[in-house]
This record gives structure tokens, sequence and C-alpha cells, in this order.
């Protein structure tokens, strides 16, 4: 074994605990393996009265709950609980003449969205989606409110509930029910070492157990270190829309590790140059650092805390002396490091890059199998024992009786997925970890969504379209339905949203804010609203215009968009609203889109050359193409990429590419099904007429599960001689001494220079194909060291609107690929012409 993957393997074994890699797998069940509690065991058996209330919730809870409103309904009242209500009811009998305006407001609000549903009768067939929306609707009318109550006995009974289900959901998932204390606050330390085991292993599930671990050590003796760990896990200081960034360059950490370990700077920077990872030079510059040979006293060791204001307060500096001030700050951290581990991962965080295979989507996914396993104690105040009656664990659907339930596993795999469901869901619309892990912390995770609802001045993380290459597709995937047809405009994604206090945010698709950006967008949609909207959250497109003679500008003049001297842009835009998720204090992501676009127009009029709806037509699917491909004719004249193609009685469903949505553009009726947005990697010099600047580009989609950037073409056309000497100047700025190791790319494909992952392109390519040299989604293609890349890819323009991670997944890759005409039924074998 190589020496650096015995290093690797040495960290995750020493995590475990162990020595042999062969018992590797073995301890790695015993880490979903409960202890014995001798003590729990000889415990008094509760009542029998207690334990009927505890033996039907359990197996409400515990029951299929991928339907959370299912399992909510199914929790029998405790007697005093029961007691409560009905003297909450009298309550509410006597006061009723007392606050009717409440009421009536809320009946109106509600009354307003049935009339605006009535406004479109549904045809007699309805899409899947159409169902659960009208399962939902029943469900939510009787949803019982939650309430920070800890005190009463209701409370305290459902706390008792919570907890035994945690405790024989750890046990049937063969994880430790007691999990090992953590200092507080949580040493740095603590979280280095995870990161190590993570670092030293490719393998999801044990990524996720390994963090799952931590966090429920977390959650169980200090709560609050939560939002440290989860910020520093997920190498983000804040939430994306608060717009804060580092701003470090290696030449301020190179400084920094320099100074603090007493390094020659010169030698630093050529480490780095050999390595390309500046996280282990620094790690290689504590070991080797010397020490005096008299006592001296030892620093406190780091917490997460400290880690994470720091990051926070080098983000607030700016001015001249900036540099100075920030190397002063990093090399405050470096010189208290203990443990050379916490270096490298404290200069990576620095970076912005930890290189450990961690997404986001691992941390939301331990997140919920942490509050799952462990019950947070500001939600869970009483831990009973635990109760191995059998017959409890068969109504639980976790039992030994086969005629009950005859796979545990797939019992415990369906409540861990309704748990990572719900976590995603509230996340995807509320991206604030601050808002999740205080609602995560205070409330059971089954009533996540109510306590941490979806609200105007954060943004939501927008619906997306599924590529579609014809007419006749949309129709087959629409059979029967009713659906409309909006105009796909070539401008910028906006999502405008006005509080309860009247402040005005615009934000863009990837969530960052752009009200300074577009000061006249929030103005234009505050003057089309009516006085009869307190607050909203509007899905929109924004466009260039030309005033004079009232025609739409594509994106690149948008692109181009400065402000005059007088401050005015010297580029127009126009506001094209085509949704509505909130009004008036109520979420409409759970209303069909019928309703939404009917409350849009009601209560947003339009404003000629400033704010209007989203051209659409609405059609039944009955097999004729005439309207629809005269209409898509329409978009095309119209300055527009195409359509947007949407069923009636869609919900809205953040971050989603749903069939409910199609997109269909007019480049899929010449060809390829979509355009791919790609991460340049590197470049290649140019020649002849070309010399001077890169001649070629080497770019790459993203896999997230990897957390890498995965080759997928060489590009060299589409490119004018001005983009040619704008993206060789502006990614000049970027280079890279070597490649990083977050590229995964084939030797052959080696670049003169290598670019850090700053920008995302708009490319366009006749087909794909499977290749042995490039690596989109390598591992998944069926082929052992095949991937997949483009043929004969062709430049279009750069998008701004996106961040590298925001480019086109592996797993997309993965589906156009497959979705080819050439692919369906049968392999192609693969080429790689047009590399």
């Amino acid at each position: 074994m190589p020496k650096d993957q015995e290093k690797h393997q040495g960290t995750l074994d020493s995590f475990f605990g162990i020595k042999s890699a062969a018992k590797k797998q073995t301890t790695l069940n015993g880490f979903f393996k409960k202890p014995s509690n001798d003590k729990e065991n000889t415990e008094n058996k509760t009542s029998e009265k207690t334990k009927a209330i505890d033996k039907r919730r359990q197996h409400a809870i515990l029951d299929d709950s991928s339907d959370e409103e299912d399992a909510k309904e199914k929790i029998a009242p405790s007697p005093a609980k029961k007691a409560r209500t009905e003297e909450k009811k009298d309550e509410d009998d006597h006061s009723q003449d007392k606050k009717p305006e409440a009421k009536t407001k809320e009946s109106s609000s509600d009354n307003e969205i049935d009339d605006a549903m009535k406004m479109q009768k549904p045809k007699k067939k309805a899409s899947p989606a159409t169902k659960s929306i009208e399962t939902k609707k029943k469900e939510s009318s009787t949803k019982p409110a939650v309430k920070d109550d800890t005190t009463n006995d209701a409370n305290i009974d459902n706390n008792k509930v919570l907890t035994n289900a945690a405790k024989k959901l750890a046990k049937a998932a063969k994880v430790d029910v007691d999990v090992e204390e953590i200092p507080s606050p949580v040493p740095y330390a603590e979280l280095a070492k995870v990161f190590e085991a993570i670092e030293a292993t490719t393998k999801r599930l044990e990524i996720q157990a390994i963090l799952t671990k931590l966090i429920r050590r977390v959650v169980k003796y200090c709560p609050h270190e939560l939002h440290s760990i989860i910020y520093l896990a997920s190498n983000s200081i804040a939430p994306a829309y608060d717009c804060v960034e580092l701003g470090i360059g290696d030449s301020i950490l190179e400084g920094a590790v320099a100074q603090a370990y007493g390094a020659n700077p010169k030698t630093v920077k050529e480490k780095y140059q050999t390595e390309g990872d500046l996280g282990t030079v620094a790690q290689s510059c504590k070991s080797n650092q010397r020490t005096l040979g008299f006592a001296m006293m030892k620093p406190k060791p780091l917490t997460v805390g400290n880690i994470l204001d720091v990051f926070r307060k080098i983000a607030a500096i700016s001015g001249s002396k900036s540099k100075n001030h920030k190397i002063d700050l990093i090399k405050g951290l470096l010189v208290k490091v203990q443990n050379p581990a916490e270096t490298k991962y404290i200069i990576r965080g620095l970076q912005g890059k930890l290189r450990i295979g961690l997404a986001e989507s691992t941390v939301l996914i331990s997140l919920a199998h942490a509050v799952s396993f462990t019950i947070p104690a500001t939600v869970a105040d009483v831990v009973l024992k635990d109760d191995d009656d059998e017959e409890e664990e068969e109504n639980a659907g976790l039992g030994k009786n086969e005629k009950t339930f005859q796979d545990k596993s797939a019992a415990v795999e369906k409540r861990l997925e309704a748990a990572v469901n719900i976590v995603k869901k509230v996340y995807s619309e509320v991206p604030s970890y601050d808002a999740l892990l205080d609602a995560a912390l205070k409330f059971p995770l089954i009533h996540l969504g109510e306590n941490c609802p979806f609200r105007p001045g954060i943004p939501v993380f927008p619906m997306l379209a599924k590529p579609t290459k014809s007419i006749q597709e949309v129709l087959k995937r629409l059979d029967g339905l009713e659906f409309t047809c909006e105009f796909k405009y070539d401008g910028e994604r906006a999502q405008i949203h006005k509080t309860s206090d009247g402040e005005l945010k615009v934000f863009s698709r990837n969530l960052l804010t752009t009200t300074g950006k577009y000061t006249e967008v929030a103005d234009y949609v505050q003057a089309a609203c009516t006085d009869a909207v307190e607050s909203f959250v509007m899905d929109a497109e924004v466009v260039a215009i030309n005033r004079d003679t009232g025609r739409l500008l594509p994106f690149q003049v948008l692109s181009t968009r400065k402000k005059k001297e007088d401050g005015t842009p010297e580029v127009p835009v126009i506001v094209q609203g085509f949704d509505l998720m909130f009004l008036n204090g109520k979420s409409l992501m759970d209303t069909p889109l019928r309703a939404r676009r009917a409350l849009l127009k009601k209560h947003f009029p339009e404003v000629e050359g400033k704010f209007q709806y989203a051209k659409s037509l609405d059609f039944v699917e009955n097999g004729d193409t005439i309207d629809l491909e005269k209409f898509l004719d329409a978009s095309v004249k119209g300055q527009c990429e195409g359509l947007m193609v949407k069923t009636m009685d869609d919900i809205y469903e953040p971050s989603r590419r749903s069939l409910n949505w199609l997109k269909l553009k007019k480049d899929y009726l010449d060809g390829l099904g979509d355009s791919f947005d790609l991460v340049p990697l590197g470049a290649y010099h140019g020649k002849g007429k070309r010399t001077g600047v890169y001649g070629a580009y080497l770019l790459a989609c993203y896999d997230e599960d990897a957390e890498e950037f995965q080759s997928v073409c060489k590009i060299g056309t589409g490119f004018s001689d001005e983009d040619l000497k704008t993206l060789s100047a502006s990614l000049n700025e970027h280079k890279l001494e070597t490649k990083s190791s977050q590229y995964n790319v084939d030797e052959g494909l080696d670049c003169d220079v290598w670019f850090d992952a700053v920008q995302v392109w708009e490319i366009k390519a006749a087909d794909l194909s499977k290749s042995s040299l490039h690596r989109g989604a390598i591992g998944k293609t069926g082929e052992a060291g095949r991937g997949i890349g483009l043929r004969f890819p062709r430049f279009e323009r750069i998008r701004d609107d996106k961040k590298p991670e925001d480019a086109t997944s592996s797993d997309q890759v993965l589906d156009i690929y497959y979705n080819q005409d050439t692919v369906k039924g049968h392999d192609d074998g693969g080429g790689d012409d047009g590399i």
C-alpha cells in the first residue's frame, strides 16, 4: 500500500478504534450497536396505563413515516392532554366574542385562495402531484398546533414517547443508544479528528455515520455548539444570501503560516507549488516546528466557536491595512493549535475548500439521522428507560415477529428516509442553518416544517425544470393533463420579497442578494402591487429591454449592464413575473399553480414597460401539436429561448427538477436536449492566430457526492477574438500552481495552466458519449474507468448568475446521456470525438 494510503487508512482505523484494516467493517457495524446497560435493565416497568399510551403513540410515530401528517393524526391524545383540550375548548367558547377579527382575517385569507382555485376548474384527470396536494390539504386542516410549553403533562408525555421512539430506532438501526460525552465548549481538535476520518474514506455511508456520531454527541451534551459545528462542516460562515466572503488570497495564508511556525516564506510557497495543498504544507510546518527547551505556558485548546468567530471577523475586515490584520488573526489561531491536523483544516477552511468529500447534502442527512437517534434535551425533558417489551416493538414495526414486519431494516430505512426528507424540504424552503437548527433543537422532527416556515426575507431554492427534446415528448409526459406554456425569457432569474415590515429584497437563483444590482426591480414590483398586499415572495425573470422599441434584448446585453455617472443603469430592464409563492403571511408552496397565478394577477396588475406577466397560453393535452408549435415559434420571434411547460395543478417544489415543469428550448429541436453549465479547470496555450491567449480550455461538471469537478470536454470553438482576450485575462487572476485535488482529470488531459474553480460557462454540444478520457459521472456509467464526455462542444456565454457548485451535476450529465435516442435501449459504445 502506498505511503499516503497507509496514512489515510490509519487515520480511519484510529477513528473507529481498531488496528487492523480487516476489522474496519466489523467495527463499523459495532459503531451501530447499542452498549449494554445493566442499570436500565433493572429499572421498574412503567404503569400499564402509561405503557398503553406509549404503545399506541410509538406505533403511530414509527409507522410509515414517509407521510408525516398520517403519523401525527394517528397519535392518540393522552388523558392529561384530552382534559386540557376540553378546558381550552370551554375557554375558547367564552372568548369567541372578544377576538372575532383574527378569526375573520384567517378565514378571508383561506377563502381568497379557494376563490382563486375556482377561477379555472381542473380537468377530471389529475396528475399524481394533484392527488398529493388534495390529500395534504385535507390532512393540514386537522394538523395539531405545536406550542413551546414543556411544563404541562401532555408535553412531558409526548417527550417520553419521542425518547422511547428514538431509542427503539437506534436499537433497530444497530447504532449506539447512548453516545460518548463531548467536552463543552467543543475543542476544534474533535472536529479535525472527524474531518480526518471522513477524508480517509470515500464510502458515503461511512461518512454519514462518522458525522452523525459527532452531531449526536453535540446534540446531547452541548447543543448550543451545534451551529458552529454545522457551519464549519459545511465550510461556510453565514447563509448564502448574506453574501459574506472571507476574501483571503494564498499570499496571506502563506505569510501567516510562515510567521506562525517560523518557516521561510519562500519555502512555504515552493512546497505549496509542489504539493498543491497549502493545508498539508501548514500541517507539515506545524509538525516540524521547533519548541524551546524550557517549559512554556500551554495555550488553551481552540474551540469550534473560536474558529467560527475568527473566520467571521476576517470576512468583515476591509481597507488598506486589511492584509496585515488578516494575517495577524490567522496567525493567532495557528499558534494555538495543539494537533497538526487542526492546522490543515483551518487553512483549507480559510481557502473555502475542505477537500474531504463532505457535501452539503451529507451534512443535512447526518443532521436528520442524529436528531432521529438522539432527541435534544430541549425537546425531550424526560428520558425514560428503554422497554424491551416484544409486543411493543412489533407494534412499532421493528419487532421480531416476521408476520408483523418481515424486514426490520426496511422499517428503519423508511423512518430515516422520512426524517431526511423533512430536513431537506425545510432547508430548501428556509436555507438558513441558524433557523433550521434553532427549530430542530426545540421541536420534534415531525413538526420541523411548521416551526421553521418559509417566510419573506430568506430566499427559497428555486423550482427547476426538466429538459425535453421535442413537442411530442412534452405531450407524452403530460398525457391528458391541463397545462400552460410560458415564454422562457433570456434574462436573469429573480426572486422578489417584501417582508411584513415593508422591506423589499431581490435574490438571484443561487440565493445571493442582488437588491443593489437591480435597485429598480424592487421599485417596479412595489409599484405594481395593490394596497391589499402586505408581504409576498414572487418568482420572476429580469430581462433587458429597449425602451424606445419595446423589444427584449438578449442576456449578453444584460450581463454588460453598468451604471452611468448619475447612478442610473445603462441597460434598462423589465420584470416578467410568473409565480407567487407567498402572500400576506401565508405560504403558497402547496397551492396549485392555477391558484398561484390567479393571485399573482389579482394583486399585481401590469405596469407597462416595467412589470408584466410572463406571456402564457393554456392547453389540455389531446394530441394536437399545431397551437403549441405556433406558440413556440412566437416565443423565438419574441427574443425568448423557448417555452416553459407547467401542469396547472402542480405545487411549488423548491430545488427540485420536477416533471411538472418542462422546458422546451429552440435549440432542443436541432439536436441535444439541453445546454450545459460547466466549469473551466485549465487551459492550453494558443498557437498561430491565438498566440498570446489560451487556445482551448478543459471544462468539468460537478459531482456533489464526491465534492469534485469531473472533466467532460476540451473546448476551442464558439469563442470570438474578444472572448479569448477577456477570458484569458479574467482567468489569469485565478491561476493555480498545480492541479487541485478536487479536479478529477485524466493525465492525458493535463493542462498548461490550471485555474481555481471560479467561473461557469454555458456550453452547447452535438451529443454525449462514453469516454476513456473524460470523468463525467465516473463510477456510474456501468463500465469501470469510463466516464461521459461531450462531443463537439461550443462556447455560448459566461453564467455570472451561477457559482461553480451550481454547475451541471454528474447525475444530470448521466441522465441526459441515457435520454439520447441513440442510447435508449442500447449502449452506444462511445467514442472520444470532439474532446
